[in-house]
């Protein structure tokens, strides 16, 4: 009875999953060893070779040249998102430079617009005579004048210019023979502007034609 036991027990198998074949030295290929398996144990050595094929672990090369094809070789959406964002980068370059532009001009306004009443103060001052070439004061003029303009500070408003409302702010109109449109007959008060922003209108008296 314990023979027929015996005799109906399996004899283990033994496979050999070793990559590196102990007799020849040589990396053996997935599946090897399943062709040298014993008959009674196809199957398991069958799910032995498929493990070992699964179990490849990537090299950095193969990662590297993956990703390499890719970068070479980029799909129609990796265009259309580079195109994207390179267009996102130059508005985001260009809205800062705006804003910043537009800061300094903010900033410098503020500044100058707390001389523009000195400015006025030289305005009178020349014309009454008191800022003659050999007078000290003219220099102390000349350098402040000197110092705005570089700042980017222009004066506007001349006698004969044509009336301009976006410029200029009539304060008196008087009937003239002599002109045929709205003329600056006098300045009250220079006009100034910074950059390409009215800083402050001209206060004229205009001549109107009859």
């Amino acid at each position: 009875m314990s023979d027929d036991k015996n005799q109906n027990h399996d004899e283990p198998v033994f496979r050999d999953k070793r990559r590196i074949d102990p007799e020849t030295g040589e990396v053996r290929k997935p599946g090897a060893e399943a062709e040298g398996a014993p008959e009674q144990g196809a199957p398991e050595a069958a799910d032995a070779a498929a493990s070992l094929a699964g179990d490849e672990e990537l090299t950095v090369d193969d990662i590297l040249n993956a990703a390499n094809a890719e970068v070479q070789e980029p799909s129609d959406e990796h265009l259309a998102d580079l195109k994207r964002v390179t267009a996102e980068y130059a508005n985001y370059r260009k809205r800062t430079e705006a804003n910043r532009e537009a800061e300094r001009e903010r900033a410098v306004g503020a500044a100058v617009a707390a001389l523009l009443p000195v400015l006025d103060d030289l305005d009178r001052a020349e014309k009454h005579g008191d800022l003659e070439s050999d007078a000290p004061f003219a220099t102390i003029a000349a350098k402040l004048r000197g110092a705005v303009e570089k700042l980017g500070l222009t004066p506007f408003g001349e006698v004969g210019e044509v009336f301009d409302p976006q410029r200029h702010e009539a304060i008196f109109q008087q009937p003239a023979d002599d002109v045929e449109t709205d003329t600056v007959a006098d300045v009250v008060e220079t006009g100034y502007t910074l950059g390409g922003t009215l800083l402050r209108a001209a206060k004229v008296v205009v001549k109107t034609p009859q």
